[in-house]
């Protein structure tokens, strides 16, 4: 079985996270595919398999040399995100030859290079659509079967030394959750890789410091023919209180290394509004002061409207620069690794986060590879078959090289 075909073989299953079921894993089909993935690596000659209550699924590669070596570890995530559906995906390969896929004759859906330029840089090659209707999964299938890829060819070419290598494949990253019950200990890493990036050859180990913040606004309702000098509107309030924060920093009109101030949520009434953010940025200084200004704009609207607004605010993730960085093997050897397969790295920030970014400050330093998607999340995601062959042979080359530079 080729990764290719492990790839079509996974997206069939449902593995849709959800933000409201409150329970881990979120949804059951992530449960469904842990579990039939657990057969697989144990057909392939895995041991160590383990499967807990969660769906934390682990498993061992055993060293084959009885040299010393790091432990290193692979990660990728068994859910798919909650914006658009991922049940009955009908994959297609296309050999893309430029110009407009047709996607879905009935409903007009066509993936257009006008509208997703980077597909221009995959002419002549193989590559996987969706029908249209629903999202694709190679966010993360594709790292999984790169992944047990992988370790399938280690199996059947003992040849190759290598140390003791450990894979995990974890539920619900994509509602922020996937390393809620990750056991960094019982894992047992030096140091691991997420394969969860996207276009081939991408590289990342930095991303934004992440917070979390609503802010819930109070007000009085009277009847508003008497409400002079006596009502106070909450919703009033609340939009104010946006208006405040800087124009110029919110997602549409940042890039790169630009921190920003996401308005994801607003409802209200005139007793009570609730405004939700989130707030990111690289730099740490720029994401303290973020904070720092919400708190002070509370403050502010309190001073003017006494007993107002009452902000809650929380960190979600930092920047795993911080404890990657200082660890500079971990990313020579995924360059070098890159370069040996005739992969051009690219190495960037990621205006987002990754489990990796919550493992690395939980002991496990952890970057992120690409495994080839592009357009996740959506109708118009789709997978260049070379890319994900080559994010499967930067796998075996870092085991590779992990052995041979020791």
């Amino acid at each position: 079985m080729t990764v290719l075909d492990r790839f079509l073989r996974y997206v069939t299953f449902d593995t849709r996270s959800s933000e409201e079921s409150g329970t881990t894993p979120s949804t059951p089909g992530q449960r469904v595919f842990a579990e039939e993935l657990a057969k697989e690596l144990e057909a392939i000659g895995m041991e160590e398999i383990s499967l807990d209550e969660n769906s934390y699924l682990m498993a061992t590669l055993p060293a084959n040399t009885t040299e010393e070596l790091p432990v290193i570890g692979f990660i990728a995530h068994l859910d798919t995100s909650p914006d658009m559906s991922g049940k009955d995906v009908r994959p297609r390969i296309v050999t893309y030859k430029g110009g407009d896929i047709l996607l879905n004759k009935e409903e007009n859906i066509v993936l257009s290079p006008d509208m997703f330029p980077e597909l221009k840089d995959y002419e002549g090659q193989d590559i996987v659509v969706t029908d249209g209707t629903t999202l694709l999964g190679a966010d993360d299938k594709a790292g999984i079967a790169a992944i047990v890829a992988s370790m399938r060819y280690l199996k059947e070419n003992p040849e190759i030394k290598h140390g003791k290598i450990r894979v995990a494949f974890t539920p619900d990253e994509e509602i922020g959750q996937g390393a809620d019950h990750f056991d960094v200990k019982k894992f047992g890493c030096d140091w691991g890789y997420t394969m969860d990036g996207g276009q081939i050859g991408e590289l990342e180990y930095e991303n934004f410091n992440a917070a979390a913040a609503k802010i819930i606004f109070k007000g009085l309702n009277v009847h508003p023919g008497y409400a002079k000098d006596k009502m106070r509107n909450a919703s009033s309030r609340a939009v104010e209180f946006a208006s405040w924060l800087p124009a110029e920093q919110c997602p549409e009109r940042t890039s790169g290394y630009e921190g920003f101030f996401h308005l994801t949520g607003m409802s209200g009434s005139v007793e009570q509004a609730t405004l939700t953010y989130i707030i990111r940025d690289h730099d740490r200084k720029l994401f303290e002061e973020k904070k720092a200004l919400l708190r002070t704009l509370v403050d502010r609207m309190n001073q003017a409207y006494p007993g107002c607004a009452q902000l809650e605010l929380r960190d979600q993730y930092y920047n795993m620069r911080e404890v990657v960085e200082p660890k500079k093997q971990v990313i020579d050897l995924a360059l070098a690794a890159m370069k040996e397969v005739d992969v051009k790295p690219i190495v960037r920030p990621i205006r987002g986060g990754t489990d990796g970014a919550r493992l690395s400050f939980m002991g496990l330093p952890c970057p992120n590879i690409f495994a080839g998607g592009l357009n996740f999340h959506g109708r118009y995601e789709f997978l260049p078959v070379r890319s994900l062959e080559k994010s499967m042979e930067t796998i075996v080359k870092i085991i590779e090289l992990t052995a041979s530079s020791k």
